[in-house]
């Protein structure tokens, strides 16, 4: 039974009560009959004003335990002129206030931290406690749309508190970490994917680059010295008007020329050290891609290569240095055309709208075990490669802002896209 139906339900028979023994008074003495009458009522009175006072702070309780059921911490109370009852208006209003701003920094709070995840270069992946991905920011979905299979086994394979340097193909690397945070008394997973890419290859050029250096240094300084006696010897007539020397004649003149295959070959590391800025300016790729085809269009007629190409009919510009694009179109074609080795084609394409160059060989393909290697310094899988091609490719698109891949989508097709 409630509390204010005992109370009402005790007042009544209290009252009944008086009123029985008032009766019996009435046939004894009338005037005492009347003062208890009047008594019985101001006593009526009297308790119905004590159980509006005793019931409303309890109908203000009510109002607000439905207020913080609701979440509503804007309701407040007027003060009423009651010290006890103000008291605890007080007590309420206070607990109000401290709630609401409670809320509006957790909903600040998590309005930055949402803002935080979604913007930051990091991918962040969040998991339920189901382990099922229960929030992903933007860079995590566009590295998981880029990875492959093993990519996401190897990654749910790590427990929480580990880390792990993974690749998705042959260019990006990424630092996987799987950590755990508390919410609500439970462990939560969340896994950062960072990309280590860019420190990679810049970690990747100043090794290469002190190493040719060295090697420029110590082959100049003994191959210019050398060529210089080499070629005193040569001038000397006197010495070779004997003919038995003309097998020694044809030595020297075979070390001459191993000595300048031998500074090509510096020469080309070289390039790749001292690749010079980007010196961009307005380039109409259409025409570019015209005028590198015309340059290798006789070694393709050699081989029965043909190139196909399919070139928007407006000039498509772009903001980019030609001689360096140039050296890279020639670079991936004549590994197109190294590929196919007879008989076999090479398709160009420019997509305007989607900003896109595509070029397809139909050659041997990558092997699998080569994905990973394509671009790293002095890997080649020609029998005299010097590993310095793609590299030079990856520098110079890297160096103009263009993210680019080289997959082998099929069996039979090879596929180099750059995103302009």
């Amino acid at each position: 039974m409630r509390l204010k139906t005992k109370y009402i339900l005790f007042i009544s028979l209290l009252h009944l009560g008086f009123l029985g023994l008032s009766y019996l008074i009435l046939k004894q003495d009338k005037i005492v009959f009347i003062i208890s009458e009047v008594v019985i009522i101001i006593s009526v009175v009297i308790s119905i004003g004590l159980y509006r006072q005793l019931i409303q702070p309890l109908s203000y309780l009510k109002e607000g335990i439905n207020a913080i059921k609701d979440r509503d911490f804007s309701v407040k109370f007027l003060l009423t002129g009651k010290k006890e009852m103000d008291e605890l208006i007080e007590v309420y209003n206070e607990m109000m206030d401290a709630l609401r701003e409670e809320r509006t920094r957790q909903e600040e709070q998590h309005f930055f931290l949402e803002k935080l995840i979604h913007t930051s270069p990091t991918g962040i992946i969040v998991l339920n406690y189901d382990h099922q991905i229960r929030q992903i920011n933007p860079k995590a979905r566009e590295i998981l749309e880029e990875g492959d299979t093993l990519f996401l086994k190897e990654m749910e394979s790590l427990k929480p508190g580990e880390s792990k340097t993974m690749k998705i193909g042959s260019m990006n690397t990424y630092k996987v970490q799987k950590s755990n945070f508390i919410d609500r008394g439970f462990a939560r997973v969340f896994i950062m994917i960072e990309e280590l890419t860019v420190e990679i290859f810049k970690a990747e050029k100043n090794a290469y680059g002190k190493v040719i250096r060295m090697m420029a240094h110590e082959v100049n300084n003994t191959v210019g010295p050398v060529n210089s006696i080499l070629s005193v010897a040569l001038g000397t007539q006197d010495i070779w008007q004997d003919e038995r020397r003309a097998a020694l004649k044809n030595a020297i003149n075979v070390a001459v020329e191993r000595n300048q295959n031998l500074n090509l070959f510096m020469r080309n590391f070289a390039d790749l050290v001292k690749l010079s800025p980007v010196n961009r300016g307005p380039v109409n790729l259409s025409f570019l891609v015209l005028s590198t085809v015309d340059l290798i269009k006789i070694k393709a007629e050699e081989q029965n290569v043909s190139i196909d190409l399919n070139l928007p009919m407006d000039p498509f510009f772009i903001n980019a240095d030609a001689l360096q694009l140039e050296q890279v179109l020639i670079n991936i074609v004549k590994n197109a055309m190294e590929s196919i080795e007879d008989n076999g084609s090479v398709q160009i394409s420019l997509d305007a709208q989607k900003r896109q160059l595509v070029l397809q060989d139909n050659g041997i393909g990558i092997a699998p075990e080569h994905v990973e290697k394509l671009f790293s310094p002095f890997f080649s899988t020609k029998k005299d490669g010097q590993g310095i091609g793609l590299t030079l490719v990856r520098e110079i698109l890297l160096n103009h802002g263009y993210s680019f891949s080289l997959k082998t989508p099929s069996p039979g097709i090879t596929r180099f896209t750059i995103n302009l």
